[in-house]
């Protein structure tokens, strides 16, 4: 059985594993991304990764990463201060120079939507033509999809919906813009909203959930607010891509049994017409989505 290598590279860590053809993960390592020494740096942190996982049988590598992509040439076209010095960086040159075998290199939330695709909220449904994903972690990514292909635009920013200005002149972001989606629907972006309102000091979203679950209740209305705008993002995916189905992935996925029926609530108050579901494969999202990503290039005869 073929088997590839599948690479997601994010500003927090690199992660990888080695995945069959039916989409199993055999074996996989993460080491946190070394942003200090820039691009040197995370590109040391990519090959430390891949030569961990390399063996004789791997058909291919596939690579989804942070930034803009231009998904014919490998090379990174855009990236924020998140990853420092990477925009520019030719992904798929200098890991096919290094190991002499085919690569493919994505957007790691058109990677993520792949591999929900393929393995898992929506794989065995083909009657959801068109899939939007949205991922609520330590930024906002977002992927659209028809009849299972990524939607990249023709400056490779298709479905960059974290980016979409939400508030005019509203928060500042790191991508140079004031207002964008990511800085109210982020879990960095809920847990900074909640330690000013309240005074405290929360580290990450879950716990922030787990208490307003408990009853706490000056964290309620922070909480409406928060779903609200999620609902409000999901009404503009909806008018505008006007997807079958939504999937809503990331960290803060991770509390949904506590938040999950408020959103749905909102949905039919914002008359939202579509299908929404919670991301199932987690942190190996993007990984299975570059594999599965690497498999088609192999089939296709690409080198």
């Amino acid at each position: 059985m073929k088997k590839v290598i599948g690479i997601d590279v994010g500003g927090t860590g690199v992660k990888g594993s080695v995945i069959t053809e039916t989409g199993e993960v055999l074996t996989s390592q993460r080491i946190a991304t070394d942003v200090s020494k820039g691009r040197e740096g995370i590109l040391s942190c990519i090959y430390s990764v891949i030569d961990r996982l390399l063996s004789a049988d791997i058909v291919a590598i596939g690579i989804g990463s942070a930034g803009r992509i231009n998904v014919h040439t490998g090379e990174v076209v855009y990236a924020t201060a998140n990853l420092p010095g990477w925009q520019g960086v030719n992904l798929k040159q200098e890991l096919e120079k290094s190991y002499q075998l085919p690569v493919v290199v994505e957007n790691d939330a058109n990677a993520a939507l792949l591999g929900e695709l393929w393995q898992g909220a929506v794989a065995n449904d083909d009657t959801l033509t068109s899939v939007t994903m949205l991922t609520l972690g330590t930024g906002v990514g977002g992927a659209n999809s028809l009849h299972k292909q990524i939607i990249n635009g023709g400056h490779y920013q298709g479905g960059e919906w974290g980016h979409v200005i939400f508030i005019p002149n509203g928060r500042p972001c790191n991508c140079g813009m004031k207002g964008c989606l990511e800085q109210y629907l982020s879990g960095t972006a809920l847990v900074t909203m909640t330690n000013k309102a309240t005074n405290r000091t929360y580290l990450h979203g879950k716990e922030i959930f787990e208490e307003y679950a408990s009853g706490d209740l000056q964290l309620a209305p922070i909480i409406d607010t928060y779903i609200d705008h999620l609902a409000l993002a999901i009404y503009n995916v909806s008018i505008t891509f006007d997807p079958t189905a939504v999937i809503i992935g990331g960290g803060v996925i991770d509390s949904k049994e506590i938040w999950w029926q408020l959103l749905l609530d909102k949905l039919v108050n914002y008359h939202v017409h579509l299908q929404v579901f919670p991301a199932e494969l987690g942190n190996d999202a993007g990984m299975l989505g570059a594999a599965k990503l690497a498999f088609d290039h192999v089939k296709e005869g690409g080198n």
